[in-house]
């Protein structure tokens, strides 16, 4: 029983991380950015994050297994991962899906009824 609750709170904890990583703009949108190689310092500029939040995110992400590091001499380049990449499609999918809905409620109210 005890084992069972540990093992419920440790599940609501990881949830609680992935939607704290997830369903915050930034986080989304570095993962996005992330889908071509990039060094972290391009992808702080591109998603407009301090570079110690950057490579504190992508730490996170290299932790879940969405992100690897290759490093070339002093530099590293970010690259997803496979399951990185499909994440990040489904990210740019539901991006594209809300502005897209935001546009059509705006037309919407702009027009008389």
């Amino acid at each position: 029983m005890v084992t069972r609750q540990r093992e419920t709170l440790i599940e609501n904890e990881e949830n609680n991380v992935l939607e704290g990583l997830f369903l915050h703009e930034k986080p989304a949108r570095l993962l996005i950015s992330a889908k071509t190689p990039k060094y972290a310092t391009q992808l702080a500029k591109e998603v407009d994050c301090t570079f110690s939040h950057t490579i504190k995110l992508l730490e996170q992400f290299r932790r879940m297994g969405l992100v690897s590091f290759k490093k070339t001499g002093r530099i590293k380049m970010i690259e997803l991962t496979d399951d990185g990449k499909e994440i990040a499609n489904y990210l740019e999918g539901l991006v594209t899906k809300m502005t897209n809905l935001e546009k059509n409620r705006a037309k919407q109210s702009e027009s008389p009824q």
